[in-house]
């Protein structure tokens, strides 16, 4: 029991060891500002504001790799808390670049109008002078996932300013990110110390802070997560062989589709991984029943985003798909009940 619980724990703290690098950027960039506009008080209270934040940076990095000492957990709470509260306070949460703030704005319409219209907007401040029909143009995951936030907040007494939940969107999922290293990584190696290793390299890996960092509100900080998960859930279902763990494999493949253009990774890779088990020798009625299910709900469910609709079926990305499921059916028909 004492060994789940010391799990778990690491397994937190890289949680917030990833949310807490990501608030860095924006935290750093306030201090600057208010700097230059309070400059008396930043002169007086700013050694002692630069010696936190090297404490801060120091403590994260040393925590993603000796995640078992509970004495520097309770010093990057502190930090961590310290650097909420100045974030929060001065109205300081800023979009980054121009895809994020069209992102922005567009969330900002979908939490005041709703669903529909949101789908059905003709935007004439998008690709001026013609303007740019947002339903069927871009993937709509990004700004659901944001209104949902900030309307679950909102319900549970916690209210929330949209560009609040923009802001910090990125930063959160990169946190969920971080799980869904650990649970894949164990689900394939079956060891919790390499999971938590995995855990601990995406918390801190350079090339996924730049996409994942406050004010980043653009659509690889949800993708990512839902990317790992859908292997993570893949998996599962092969190993199991569950068609309730192969439909919820096609479900996090969806909000993939409706989150980011790389769904092409994941259904790709997925037949090829099917395709290796087959020719290494490894079919099974748990390949079957995982890939199958997977396929027919995972098209039919893709089909549903606007910007996707009927064009999964005839593109040549997703051609290994359809040809990887085909094969299976006859692969399967010929063996019969030969395969366990």
């Amino acid at each position: 029991m004492l060994s789940w619980l010391l799990w778990g724990a690491s397994l937190l703290l890289i949680c917030i060891v990833a949310f807490c690098i990501r608030l860095f950027a924006v935290v750093r960039w306030e201090s600057v500002r208010l700097c230059n506009m309070h400059w008396v008080r930043s002169w007086q209270e700013g050694p002692v504001c630069d010696g936190c934040f090297c404490v801060w940076v120091c403590v994260l990095w040393v925590l993603s790799f000796v995640v078992g000492l509970c004495a520097v957990v309770a010093v990057s709470s502190y930090n961590f808390a310290s650097c909420m509260h100045a974030t929060l306070h001065c109205r300081c949460q800023v979009i980054h670049e121009y895809d994020p703030y069209f992102n922005y704005r567009t969330t900002k319409f979908l939490t005041s109008e709703g669903f529909g219209p949101f789908i059905n907007w003709f935007d004439d401040r998008g690709w001026y002078p013609l303007g740019r029909i947002v339903g069927g143009t871009l993937y709509p995951g990004l700004m659901v996932t944001a209104a949902a936030l900030q309307a679950a907040l909102t319900a549970l007494s916690l209210p929330i300013d949209v560009r609040n939940a923009c802001v910090f969107l990125a930063p959160t999922f990169a946190s969920a990110t971080a799980v869904a290293s650990y649970l894949l990584t164990k689900e394939v190696t079956r060891r919790a110390s390499s999971a938590l290793l995995a855990a601990a390299l995406v918390a801190i890996v350079p090339s996924y802070i730049s996409r994942s960092v406050a004010g980043s509100y653009d659509n690889e900080g949800v993708a990512i997560f839902a990317l790992v998960f859908t292997f993570f859930l893949w998996a599962r279902a092969v190993r199991t062989g569950r068609i309730a763990w192969a439909a919820a494999t096609a479900v996090a493949y969806f909000y993939m589709v409706a989150a980011w253009g790389g769904y092409i990774f994941i259904i790709n890779i997925i037949p090829l991984h099917a395709v290796v088990l087959v020719l290494s020798g490894r079919f099974s009625s748990r390949l079957y029943i995982a890939y199958s299910v997977f396929y027919v709900l995972g098209t039919l469910l893709s089909m549903q985003v606007p910007f996707v609709r009927y064009r999964i079926l005839p593109r040549a990305e997703t051609a290994a798909s359809h040809a990887v499921f085909l094969s299976l059916q006859r692969t399967f028909g010929r063996v019969g009940g030969g395969v366990q």
